[in-house]
């Protein structure tokens, strides 16, 4: 069939006449993510972590893999992940990394993947049938010696490796033969973080750079209308400013161009934050989408998740991903997309009342409401029968819920099969009289982002959970989140809105507004023309934001917009900062 390329534009008018073969997914997307299998990372407690991942088409199915999983996952439609176990290296590696930021490629029936190793004794895998364990060797070991690789095959039949995690050395490529599958002649430095000029490059929580150099890494390469365009995340997996950055050429070797619009993708604010070291795919029907990294850190700083945005390229060839919203409920397309797959659903029950069975120390109830996937309530135990219940404040029309389970006390190491949650969720109008909205009571799958979209909205004031079995240690829950919209009004445009950029620091931004009485929070779009507003910053409770991730040599475009549970106020008119 023709492909239709579309562009995914960060345009938030909810969509309109979805069909009924329109599904929705919510971010961290759902999978049986495996626990972290290292002794060292697990000192503060044991926890599922997974990170780097690539998302590849292959025979109309799309394969996931991610760092540590003893295994991988495909799916038909995006939503519906099965998971392949299987363990790609041998006795005589020697590591815990069981592929880590492993690298797919597509040669004609064959999907190829290998994981990073700095030795040159790693197998390079084949599989013309990769839904079932189906594998072979393509080269017993491959002479590369690459950390976070990634190829790329081009359409004049050549293959190339990019590869490079360091905050001192660059990201690099080479040629590989296709007959051989062993790299050809020496490796080419490409590109070399700047943080002097780009902002978003200092390391640190803040970009504050204070003291670690950034690193470099996760490469990886596209090419659209002509144009290659290399990838790299930077500068540090543990920070909500975790993103992808993009140099454009005419080569697949390079030279490459700094491209205007950087990061591409970028996801600093909400409750599931990063959007970096990750991959740009299409979908069956052309449509672009990046899979990346979302940090929780609380743990390990290695405590990781998968998150999957709608991308594109605009008129003017700038890659772009749009995370705004983008830990909202979202369709994935049936055909070509529209101009934003946001659904318009809002978040219901932020910071709003909580009640539970109990609570363990210090993990209070409200950290289950508060958008911070770092933070979370536990219950005393584990046990059938510990709940937690939220109220909306008022009668609103859910269309979906997410449950977030935390790791509190978990005993379990690496992928284990056979794990499972089971619970029940009820909704009320009055906290009284309760109703079944879901019942996995007798559920057998591992969920620990599970995603509930209704098939009929309902009514209700009220959600509780009330939990059945957990896989392991504690019941907790980091984010018990209502989707839908409420009764009342939309916030008034945000008024006094203002960007100061000083003379001194040309890489930060101190943007100020009026607090609106009635928004829950905003959502701030910046770029560097008044058409290309492609970075978006959510805000939560707070009216300012120290903006930290701009290129010192560069004006920048602004706008705002306010949104609470009955959904998204007018934007700002654009205002320019030289």
């Amino acid at each position: 069939m023709r492909k239709r390329l579309v562009l995914l534009l960060p345009c938030l008018i909810p969509l309109t006449g979805i069909t009924a073969q329109q599904k929705t997914y919510c971010n961290p997307i759902n999978v049986d993510y495996g626990y972290c299998p290292i002794p060292n990372f697990v000192t503060q407690g044991k926890h599922r972590a997974t990170a780097d991942p690539t998302i590849t088409l292959f025979k109309g199915d799309y394969y996931l893999f991610s760092t540590n999983q003893w295994g991988y996952w495909w799916s038909h439609d995006m939503l519906q992940w099965h998971f392949v176990p299987r363990k790609f290296l041998k006795p005589w590696h020697h590591v815990y990394d069981e592929l880590c930021a492993p690298a797919t490629v597509v040669l004609g029936d064959s999907l190829l993947v290998i994981g990073s190793t700095y030795s040159k004794n790693f197998p390079l895998w084949m599989s013309k049938n990769p839904r079932i364990d189906s594998w072979k060797e393509a080269v017993d070991s491959f002479q590369a010696g690459a950390w976070d690789p990634a190829f790329f095959a081009d359409d004049d039949g050549r293959l190339y490796l990019y590869h490079g995690s360091s905050n001192e050395f660059p990201v690099y490529g080479q040629e590989v033969d296709r007959k051989t599958l062993q790299p050809i002649g020496e490796r080419r430095s490409l590109i070399r973080l700047n943080d002097t000029l780009h902002g978003w490059e200092r390391f640190g929580e803040h970009n504050d750079n204070t003291f670690l150099k950034p690193f470099i890494e996760g490469a990886w390469m596209n090419k659209h209308n002509g144009l290659y365009y290399l990838q790299y995340g930077a500068p540090g997996t543990e920070f909500s400013g975790y993103g992808d950055g993009v140099y454009v050429s005419k080569q697949p070797l390079g030279p490459f161009t700094y491209q205007s619009h950087n990061p591409f993708s970028y996801k600093p604010g909400g409750f599931a934050r990063g959007a970096g070291h990750g991959a740009t795919y299409q979908d069956t029907y052309g449509n672009w989408w990046h899979v990346s990294t979302i940090v929780i850190g609380t743990k390990n700083n290695f405590e990781r998740r998968i998150g999957i945005w709608p991308a594109g390229f605009d008129k003017d060839d700038v890659l772009f991903c749009n995370t705004a919203y983008g830990d909202y409920p979202h369709y994935l397309p049936a055909a070509a997309a529209a101009k934003s797959l946001f659904t318009g659903w809002m978040l219901l029950n932020y910071n709003k009342p909580v009640q539970v069975s109990s609570t363990y120390g210090a993990y209070a109830p409200n950290n289950a409401v508060d958008e911070n996937i770092k933070t979370y309530w536990s219950a005393a135990t584990g046990n059938k029968g510990e709940w937690i219940q939220t109220d909306l404040g008022q009668l609103s029309t859910i269309h979906a819920v997410q449950i977030n389970y935390a790791d509190q006390d978990a005993t379990i190491m690496g992928k284990q099969p056979g794990l499972y949650h089971q619970y029940k969720l009820y909704s009320s109008t009055d906290g009284r009289t309760w109703k079944l909205l879901t019942d996995k009571s007798r559920n057998t799958t591992d969920v620990p982002h599970d995603y509930i979209p209704l098939a009929t909205p309902v009514q209700a004031r009220y959600i509780k959970m009330e939990n059945v079995h957990m896989p392991s240690g504690k019941f907790a829950i980091s984010g018990l989140r209502v989707f839908g919209l409420g009764k009342g009004s939309v916030p008034d445009t945000v008024k006094e809105f203002i960007a100061l950029r000083g003379n001194s620091e040309r890489r930060n931004a101190w943007l100020k507004w009026q607090s609106s009485n009635n928004a829950t929070g905003y959502t701030i779009y910046t770029g560097p023309a008044a058409d290309k507003l492609y970075t978006s910053i959510m805000v939560y409770g707070n009216n300012e934001y120290y903006f930290s991730a701009m290129e010192k040599d560069q004006p920048y475009y602004f706008c705002i917009e306010p949104f609470n549970e009955n959904g998204v106020g007018k934007r700002t008119t654009v205002i320019k900062v030289e």
